[in-house]
């Protein structure tokens, strides 16, 4: 309707409620904003020696042991998902697991955190944990190794 009668601007009032349009003015730019995201990029996965690398990606448990840089006869408990680890329930709860413990693939061994969505992470394997790769409370990408088990 504006650009049918050149009108730039049009107001509607009807039972209380008020509509304004407005038309940018001809040979003027619109200006562009564009708004920050709330949620933070990914980071990469560091290395104990503060070298950063690719995440690793899933089965890099199995196979080679030298080749996924893992130590021999042991098998990695890998994040299913992008999000926050928590070894336990709540913050007053006991660990899931912790090492020493024996796990069987129904196990659950900790929650990850995903779009405010806590899951589950079952150990999917049995043996016992040998050593906890992520600290409480800390981000963990899709693949990343969570936990060492010898089985």
């Amino acid at each position: 309707m504006c650009a049918q009668s050149g009108a730039l601007e049009l107001e509607l009032e009807h039972l209380g409620a008020k509509l304004k349009i407005r038309m940018p003015e001809p040979g003027k730019q619109t200006e562009i904003v564009q708004v920050p995201s709330p949620y933070p990029v990914g980071q990469p996965f560091v290395t104990p020696t503060g070298q950063a690398q690719a995440a690793p990606g899933p089965g890099s448990g199995g196979g080679n042991p030298e080749a996924s840089g893992l130590p021999e006869n042991t098998v990695a408990i890998e994040s299913p998902m992008v999000g926050t680890f928590y070894r336990a329930p709540s913050p007053d709860a006991e660990p899931f697991a912790q090492e020493g413990d024996t796990v069987d693939p129904e196990k659950v061994v900790c929650i990850i955190e995903a779009m405010k969505v806590m899951n589950e992470i079952k150990a999917e394997t049995s043996g016992t944990i040998i050593k906890i790769l992520v600290e409480n409370g800390e981000p963990v990408e899709y693949g990343q190794p969570l936990f060492l088990v010898k089985p």
